[in-house]
């Protein structure tokens, strides 16, 4: 149970109670199979928002089709797109699990929201995901305008996971002379390797908070090898050189064991000259824009992220 929780959010509190401090059991106990419909389950919700349309299709990856769900918003003006990576610790989480979350984004953002569904772990590890997202951003860019977006204005972003993926995807765009990128949305981003670098927060969070370390390493046992360590784009924070990555929007949580490694980045970009901007909401956990069903402060986190985008993307 939580060991720090005066200052945490009373509801998340209460939800923590309710699955008994994470999903069931640890992620390192449960089969993959198990793991996943948990999270499907828990994260379902039961009356998503409309939006203006919504249209499940394929494209060709570099080794095969990867679905995508797109999502319109309202109006006939070019809208902003952002392409959108789910969480799950790669291994988890699919197009139906954030269905209501990218509702949410559309609506909130006015953007056109193209959600991935990447290759997962275990069964096909790193780079196996990020190359499908990276194929899946360079699509949403040359395909923008055919979607009732704006080439100009294509974004990436992802939570926890996803975060790293789409951080991958920005720090790939500029090494390969790829998609000109306008943002990246990073929410909650797993861009370190604990084994490389020890943060506070994984000993402050790392117990009873929804996410578990034992979970994390799990996830990153499937996802990786020890030798990715090295990769930035397997961990971006690794990366030598932040310059020249498109400007960013970082969301932390104060009861995350990822809080610290996502503060880290964003300061990492800011110094590298790249113009970032930081959400924290010092009484949550992590999934909490996920848990928004659960957790009121998650609905009014996608309001200020759909916000910021509309800010920074909005004007054609």
């Amino acid at each position: 149970m939580p060991t720090r929780d005066d200052g945490l959010d009373p509801q998340a509190a209460a939800l923590l109670e309710q699955l008994k401090s994470g999903i069931s059991a640890p992620s390192s106990t449960l089969s993959v199979e198990s793991g996943r419909r948990i999270l499907e389950e828990l994260f379902a919700v039961a009356d998503p928002e409309p939006v203006s349309e919504v249209a499940d299709i394929e494209i060709q990856g570099p080794n095969g089709p990867i679905p995508l769900r797109i999502y319109a918003p309202e109006g006939d003006d070019p809208a902003p797109v952002l392409s959108f990576f789910h969480g799950g610790g790669w291994v988890r989480g699919s197009l139906d699990s954030y269905d209501g979350l990218c509702r949410r984004l559309t609506n909130r953002a006015g953007a056109v929201v193209v959600s991935v569904d990447y290759r997962r772990a275990p069964e096909h590890p790193f780079p196996a995901g990020f190359e499908d997202c990276y194929a899946a951003a360079e699509w949403a860019t040359a395909h923008a305008a055919d979607l009732g977006g704006d080439p100009d204005r294509v974004a990436v972003g992802g939570d926890s996971a996803g975060g790293n993926l789409a951080a991958a995807v920005a720090l790939a765009a500029r090494d390969r002379d790829g998609p000109d990128l306008a943002h990246q949305l990073l929410v909650y981003p797993a861009v370190n390797a604990p084994s490389v670098r020890w943060f506070d927060a994984y000993d402050e969070n790392g117990t009873g908070y929804f996410l578990e370390m034992d979970s994390v390493e799990w996830y990153l046992e499937q996802y990786c090898k020890p030798a990715d360590t090295a990769n930035h784009y397997a961990f971006p924070l690794r990366a030598r050189d932040l310059s020249g990555v498109p400007p960013a929007t970082v969301v932390t949580a104060g009861y995350d064991p990822l809080r610290d490694e996502g503060e880290a980045y964003a300061e990492r970009l800011s110094a590298a000259g790249v113009e970032t901007e930081r959400l924290h909401y010092d009484a949550q956990i992590h999934a909490f824009l996920s848990l928004y069903a659960y957790i009121d402060e998650g609905a009014t986190a996608i309001d200020d992220v759909g916000e910021r985008i509309e800010d920074v993307l909005g004007d054609a």
